[in-house]
């Protein structure tokens, strides 16, 4: 029977003593990582997870919302912009789904767990207007 030495320059003794953690690699990484509390993907969180955790991800705007910034002229200006990612940040940490932000003169319906902006309205639309299926409204300023 063959008798496991980690220090061996045997290889079949070296993978022996692999198989049964006795030597560095990945035993004693898993051994460390369990140690400090684990990483993230040893926690159970999946690489889209981790990822999105650390990237935030971009304000999108739907068909429909393009298509009304379009033809009411609305100009998404980069302070406008600026307030309304803050803004919907703000209502992400509330635990919202669906936002009125208003920022400036100008009215934004946003799907907030998609980053997604539904519509927008300027001035004009905003007047005698009902909002309806939201559950927040945030006002940026």
């Amino acid at each position: 029977m063959n008798t496991i030495d980690p220090k061996s320059n045997d290889i079949q003794s070296r993978i022996l003593a692999s198989r049964a953690g006795l030597v560095g690699g990945v035993q004693a990484h898993r051994q460390t990582t369990q140690q400090a509390g684990g990483s993230e993907a040893a926690q159970g969180k999946s690489f889209i997870d981790i990822l999105k955790s650390k990237t935030p991800e971009e304000l999108k705007f739907s068909a429909h919302a393009s298509s009304r910034l379009q033809s009411r002229g609305i100009d998404m200006t980069p302070e406008v912009k600026e307030k309304l990612e803050k803004a919907v940040a703000g209502a992400e940490s509330k635990g919202a789904r669906d936002s009125l932000i208003i920022v400036k003169d100008l009215a934004f319906i946003v799907n907030v767990p998609n980053r997604t902006v539904v519509t927008a309205m300027d001035g004009d639309s905003i007047k005698d207007n009902v909002f309806t299926n939201i559950d927040s409204t945030v006002i940026a300023s």
